[in-house]
């Protein structure tokens, strides 16, 4: 008699023991009864009816997922390996449970598919320069397709975009290009400004032939005080010396 006392209680504290579940603040136990759903529970103290209810827990923390490398061809055929970074959560965990078998893998194989199919679309150059427009975009779909398992897409990152040798060097090559296009246009605008500063000027002293003639001056009190020994011809504009020829033309000769 002692003995089946025993065992009675031995199963009391097992079943006791089953029916009793504690559940940590990151977590939600997803219930079933009979195998049908009859709530979420958690976080803390759950008690569960023995053999008729089963509880099957949901972690709600982000969940960090690496996308592996993936062969893509951009819209203007280059062949390139990328790979990437989601970041997600369970936001409503009946549903992660329910809709799906796997979450997770589910996630996991979506976002290689829809990498692949959204860098199709863009060119080498758009997912080199923009990458922070195609991740808003990829984060945008993902969060669309995962919303039915009740997962919330938070963000998605590219994280390397491999090529091929012979691709980075024509990239580098275009890029050196690309360097001495723009050190042309700059030395030719600063060419065009110089002839319509020197235009200005021109057209300035024009106006004032008595500028002129003191830029005439300051130029030779430049060239004789620059301490050089060398024998300079400089020309003179006849109007500084035409009053000096008239002034002798009029003067009588001596005798």
């Amino acid at each position: 008699m002692f003995g089946f006392a025993g065992v009675v209680v031995v199963l009391a504290a097992a079943l006791l023991f089953m029916s009793i579940k504690v559940l940590p603040e990151y977590q939600r136990g997803v219930v079933l009864t009979l195998g049908r759903y009859t709530g979420t529970k958690g976080p803390g103290l759950v008690i569960l009816v023995p053999v008729v209810q089963r509880m099957m827990r949901v972690d709600l923390r982000v969940t960090v997922m690496d996308v592996p490398p993936q062969d893509v061809i951009s819209r203007d055929n280059v062949s390139v390996r990328v790979n990437a970074v989601v970041y997600f959560r369970v936001v409503e965990p009946d549903k992660a449970t329910l809709k799906v078998a796997d979450f997770l893998q589910a996630t996991s194989q979506l976002a290689q598919t829809r990498l692949r199919s959204v860098l199709g679309q863009h060119e080498l150059d758009e997912i080199l320069s923009q990458r922070d427009s195609i991740n808003r975009i990829l984060q945008t779909i993902l969060d669309e397709a995962t919303d039915a398992w009740g997962i919330k897409v938070s963000n998605v990152e590219l994280k390397d975009v491999d090529l091929n040798e012979t691709m980075v060097r024509a990239i580098a090559r275009q890029a050196e290009a690309e360097r001495v296009r723009r050190a042309k246009v700059i030395h030719a605008e600063g060419e065009h400004q110089a002839a319509e500063k020197l235009r200005d000027a021109a057209a300035t002293l024009s106006q004032q032939p008595q500028a002129l003639q003191l830029r005439y001056l300051q130029t030779l009190a430049d060239m004789s005080s620059s301490g050089n020994a060398s024998t300079i011809v400089f020309p003179l504009p006849l109007d500084m010396i035409r009053p000096l020829l008239d002034g002798l033309a009029k003067t009588p000769p001596a005798g």
